[in-house]
């Protein structure tokens, strides 16, 4: 029962993680559109983000700020 427990609790936890990344790094909450479509593309683009973010991070093996700022940083040098 505990190990079962402890399961579901780091399942929980990528949950939330997932959830605070799409927040904080994709600014999906920040959507004010009305039209589902629109809101619906904004949501996707968001996720589309959100795999990149994780795809690099898993890549270089850095933080999500430090991701986020690298990536910040050559789209503004360029």
């Amino acid at each position: 029962m505990q190990e079962e427990r402890k399961k579901l609790a780091k399942k929980a936890w990528k949950i939330e993680e997932y959830n605070r990344g799409m927040k904080q790094f994709c600014g999906v909450e920040r959507c004010q559109e009305r039209r589902n479509t629109v809101r619906r593309a904004y949501i996707l683009m968001g996720l589309r983000t959100f795999l990149r973010f994780k795809f690099q991070r898993i890549k270089t093996g850095i933080k999500w700020f430090e991701t986020k700022l690298s990536i910040t940083r050559n789209a503004a040098s360029q």
